[in-house]
């Protein structure tokens, strides 16, 4: 598969081809194509390889969260052009195109309108430095690409940010000179359906895009992300997509400057559509048509739903995955004995709170019962060190999971941060907050940056917002005169000095067995010790530990019961349905984290034995510290 047929794929030859079935036999093919894992080796990544570097109308993936939805767009699904030295007539596909050929014949009637839905994409909000930096060194090695030679920017590769802040730098005569020439058209009707002629370009375009008169807001959730976003138009399938979706999209890139210029300058041909009949404000346009040179637009021809965003693991079910699998299962206890050593040592020796953090990492939520999600295990890890221990505990974290966030839970932060995303109805956009998160982030709230003081209206919102988060696994999106429901499957662990103010399914108090001096020193030394190879095999473990399946035969199920009913005949008030079911969680944590699939008499009686231990813990604490609640 080379580049060159994609660029085949989109030329209007190909697109105004006679047989009716093209379209169809052309997409099944690339879908055919892009199951297949060599496709790794010939499509570059938005996400590793930057803009400047990418051709225009060639094929592309984009590994991303789907952050917002908009409306649906009208474009000219098929359209005629006229050549002005023959005068005949061609007709034309308007599909996988933002720009039309030149000499647009608008009062033709074979012109048929079609409609796409677009969405906002922007990168896995918390991916890992690791997870970043295997998936670009894989697209260095496979997919090669130069720069391209057919789309030349005005100046150097550029930060994101400063790209947009030197936007209204330009000369006004380079923006004057988009809008002179031989004419093309955007191909993009008004969400009214009315047509709409835009300012026209040069059909050979070449400079960047030239004014940008204000800061773009990117909407990522996450404060301190880098990366492209993206807008993806979508053709077909739309109901199997979701917001918040993780997806890896592949599609046609189109970075045309004219869809810049006509963003600031309209056509004067516009002037013969009553102004006052435009369905959008300013800031709405901004929002769904940013410079395309921060912004690239993707046709989408094939997205693949991402269960996780591991790079050392196959990303779809596949033979290869299922071998892969097979293969690791066989050291999957090994590789947890060793987790469990390595996460004693980041613990100061507590080996039972290392126990649950590894039973944490590998939680998800597998299915829901009306409101409850089955599967979530959100741990308090109380009696912290103060100090930097959190913060350099989050990092070893970091290191395991591929996708993780620290909220450091001090009072202005709580105040001050947008956690629930806001519909803005001037700009009809989902304002995006710091709780839109992937499925399976690990989310750590670091409590012990909790000062004293008093929260705010915000504050209690973002406080509510975590407690259902916790509870529920799920973000009441602010919708102004409404609430709207978003479940999630976010991994939540609270670090605290005491009991935690936030729910959880489980509260272990550390208790150090070790004092290091130097706390920094101490933990770089531990995971300094740990080769890469070692770090792989981990992420390999924690992120396949959560995809495999899991039963309990009825033989299981009725020894639990009658166990359950003896333990409650020694002491009714000491065991409650809350914990059996908090027991039958860990009960299949242990078992996944050994690589089995089923939960056996020793498994659960090793569960009950854990959970025995940590009551006694808490209990012990609470005498110490009576006025704990």
């Amino acid at each position: 598969m080379r580049m060159w047929f994609v660029f085949r794929f989109c030329c209007p030859a190909a697109q105004s081809n006679s047989n009716p079935e093209w379209e169809e036999k052309v997409l099944e093919y690339f879908r055919g194509q892009l199951k297949e894992k060599e496709s790794l080796s010939w499509v570059p990544s938005l996400n590793d390889v930057p803009l400047h570097y990418l051709k225009p109308n060639s094929l592309v993936k984009f590994r991303c969260l789907v952050q917002d939805m908009f409306d649906p767009e009208f474009y000219m699904g098929v359209y005629e052009t006229v050549d002005p030295s023959t005068k005949t007539n061609v007709l034309r596909c308007g599909k996988y195109k933002d720009v039309t050929e030149c000499g647009v014949d608008l009062n033709s009637r074979n012109t048929v309108t079609a409609e796409r839905q677009t969405f906002y994409c922007v990168p896995i909000p918390g991916e890992s430095p690791w997870a970043k930096e295997i998936s670009f060194l894989s697209s260095k090695n496979q997919a090669r690409v130069v720069p391209s030679t057919s789309y030349v920017p005005s100046r150097q590769k550029r930060s994101y940010e400063e790209d947009d802040d030197d936007m209204d730098t330009q000369p006004q005569k380079q923006r004057e000179s988009h809008t002179g020439g031989k004419f093309g058209t955007v191909n993009t009707l008004p969400r009214a359906g009315r047509p709409r002629q835009e300012t026209e370009a040069p059909s050979s375009q070449t400079t960047a895009p030239s004014d940008c008169s204000s800061h773009l807001d990117l909407n990522f959730p996450l404060p301190g992300e880098r990366g492209p976003a993206c807008l993806v138009k979508v053709y077909e399938g739309l109901d199997s997509f979701k917001l918040n979706d993780t997806l890896e999209i592949y599609g046609i890139l189109s970075v045309n400057p004219v869809l810049t210029v006509l963003g600031e300058e309209k056509d004067p041909s516009s002037l013969l559509l009553n102004p006052s009949e435009s369905m959008e404000s300013p800031e709405e346009q901004r929002a769904h048509d940013p410079p395309a040179s921060l912004v690239p637009r993707l046709h989408m021809l094939y997205a693949r739903p991402l269960q996780h965003n591991n790079p050392l693991l196959p990303s779809a079910p596949t033979e290869d995955q299922s071998a892969f699998v097979s293969s690791f299962l066989v050291e999957m206890a090994s590789v947890r004995a060793e987790l469990l050593a390595y996460l004693t040592h980041v613990l100061l020796g507590d080996g039972l709170a290392a126990e649950y953090l590894l039973l944490h990492l590998i939680s998800n939520v597998y299915t829901r019962r009306d409101v409850l999600p089955l599967g979530k295990f959100t741990l308090n890890l109380s009696g912290c060190p103060l100090n930097s221990y959190t913060e350099r505990l989050y990092q070893i974290i970091q290191q395991l999971v591929p996708c993780s966030y620290r909220l450091s839970m001090s009072l202005h932060t709580m105040n001050s941060m947008r956690l629930v995303p806001k519909k803005d109805y001037v700009a009809n956009r989902l304002v995006s907050g710091a709780l839109q998160l992937a499925r399976n982030t690990s989310l750590f709230l670091d409590e012990t940056q909790l000062e004293q003081g008093q929260l705010d209206s915000s504050g209690v919102r973002n406080i509510t917002a975590l407690g259902n988060l916790i509870s529920w696994q799920k973000v009441d999106y602010d919708f102004s005169y409404h609430q709207m429901e978003f479940p999630c499957n976010i991994n939540v662990l609270v670090t605290s000095e005491g009991r935690s103010l936030l729910p959880s399914d489980c509260q272990v108090p550390l208790q150090p067995h070790v004092t290091p001096p130097n706390m920094e020193e101490y933990l770089t030394t531990i995971h300094m010790a740990q080769f890469t190879s070692q770090m792989n095999k981990f992420r390999v473990y924690l992120s396949l530990a959560r995809t495999l399946d899991y039963s309990i035969s009825d033989e299981v199920t009725k020894a639990v019961e009658d166990d359950f009913v003896d333990m409650r005949k020694d002491d009714p008030q000491s065991v409650t349905a809350e914990d059996l079911h908090r027991m039958l969680v860990v009960a299949r944590l242990l078992s996944l984290s050994l690589g089995q699939t089923t939960l056996s008499r020793d498994g659960w009686m090793r569960a009950k034995h854990i959970d025995m231990l940590r009551r006694s813990r808490t209990e012990q604490q609470k005498s110490l510290n009576g006025n704990e609640p």
